[in-house]
């Protein structure tokens, strides 16, 4: 693709990075097999492709965003699926994350649109906030269906059904390894501390369990996606230089073999630190938390996870986008879930987004719930015993859709090896898996 940018606006180390993912498109348009909105909606604006020219125009112009780009960068779910799809290498990720902090920095919002992203930006990254905000949604929950906006409404229908104790082992701690073989720090997130205590409570038994020293830093907290991707930079740098320097720290003083996550949105964007903080005096401790973040299917690769017998339990395995897309980790989850003697099985569209998408699910209800619909239609049609997946935000997309129950890939991999049950296996709606005794 031609761009016409002056010597004078490539002198901004953003629009330098835009300029050179725009020159990659060769206007293919394999991208819009595999969007999910351009699926749902079939508007050309709405596709990877027809974001970029948007894009091209607002940047190049430097013209004050309207209405129209606006809703279509909107709906971007930013699942990276055309990232996956396209043969010419287009970073898409860093393209429309750019856009959305032009449009940040140079749009007038409705002022309804101002107040739910200033509302969410200070409460999803913050747990204790969160779980006070889960309490009044969870009172509000039989009032939802009068809700006169639809993303209110889905704001009240999110609340799980419980919300769970806090748990201590969220505290900055060191747990001592059996038979140690190395030294990581556990992201224990933000948003996953309020939703669900047992998938850090997991890790650290399965990463203890098989050698891994656990230390969860002082200091680290939400890595910045939520604020990222509604292109608020200054409070997303923010939360993110913090995980920075105490992990930075970390390295200094005891060493890291890894820096572990557990929620695929995450670890997306704490690979990106280098790229994020590259012309920040960060840049240096930055790009070394991103050279050594790890998915925690990744670490368990390296580790020696035993094998397990056949258990005749169905797996269904829901492919994150962040996971498969943002990070290309593909097949780790199921080869361990394999390994410890699950039957793996796979939606027919594994490639496309169940619509959860960090806050797209509150802020594009509509295209969201078509996703979950079709997503929950797929993984059923599996006649799975459990479902499995790498990211909460997934894990609460679909679980809101169906009765199968839903848990995260490390907590069977878990109970596999010596740990307890999952609870959602046994708490979570009406299905009965027949799952065997694995002690």
């Amino acid at each position: 693709m031609q761009t016409t940018f002056t010597p004078d606006q490539l002198k901004d180390p953003s629009i330098k990075r835009s300029n050179e993912i725009l020159r990659s498109c060769v206007h293919c348009g394999f991208c819009t097999a595999t969007c999910p909105t351009y699926q749902v909606l079939g508007d050309e604006l709405d596709s990877p492709r027809g974001r970029i020219y948007l894009i091209k125009d607002m940047l190049e112009n430097e013209r004050k965003p309207d209405e129209k780009t606006v809703k279509h960068i909107d709906r971007c779910l930013s699942c990276l699926a055309c990232m996956t799809t396209c043969p010419s290498g287009v970073h898409y990720m860093h393209l429309v994350d750019h856009a959305r902090a032009y449009i940040e920095k140079n749009y007038d919002r409705p002022w309804s649109d101002r107040a739910l992203r200033w509302m969410l930006a200070r409460i999803l990254p913050y747990p204790m906030r969160f779980r006070v905000a889960l309490l009044g949604a969870k009172i509000g929950r039989p009032f939802a269906r009068f809700m006169p906006d639809a993303r209110l409404k889905a704001m009240l229908e999110m609340a799980p059904k419980t919300i769970p104790p806090v748990s201590r082992n969220d505290d900055p701690q060191t747990f001592p390894a059996k038979d140690k073989k190395m030294r990581v720090a556990l992201m224990t997130g933000c948003a996953q501390k309020a939703l669900n205590t047992d998938i850090n409570d997991a890790t650290i038994r399965l990463l203890t369990r098989l050698g891994a020293e656990v230390v969860v830093a002082e200091g680290a907290g939400c890595c910045g996606a939520l604020t990222h991707h509604m292109g608020k930079e200054t409070e997303s740098h923010a939360t993110a230089a913090k995980n920075i320097k105490a992990w930075a720290k970390e390295i200094e003083t005891g060493g890291l073999d890894a820096i572990v996550i557990n929620t695929s949105g995450c670890g997306t964007t704490v690979k990106d630190y280098g790229h994020m903080f590259r012309n920040d005096p960060l840049a240096e401790d930055a790009a070394k938390v991103s050279s050594i973040a790890m998915d925690v299917s990744e670490i368990l690769m390296k580790l020696e996870l035993p094998e397990g017998d056949d258990k005749g339990t169905k797996v269904a395995y829901h492919a994150a986008c962040s996971l498969q897309h943002g990070q290309q980790i593909k097949t780790f989850p199921k080869d361990l879930l394999k390994k410890a003697g699950f039957t793996v099985l796979e939606p027919a569209d594994s490639h496309l987004c169940c619509g959860s998408a960090g806050t797209y699910n509150l802020m594009q209800p509509d295209i969201s719930q078509q996703l979950k619909a079709r997503k929950v239609q797929t993984l059923e049609a599996l006649t799975p015993d459990i479902i499995a997946a790498g990211n909460i935000g997934c894990m609460m997309q679909i679980g809101g859709g169906t009765d199968v129950p839903i848990v995260h890939t490390v907590e069977l991999l878990d109970w596999a090896t010596g740990g307890p049950q999952p609870p959602a296996l046994t708490t979570q709606g009406k299905h009965t898996p027949a799952i065997p005794n694995l002690k």
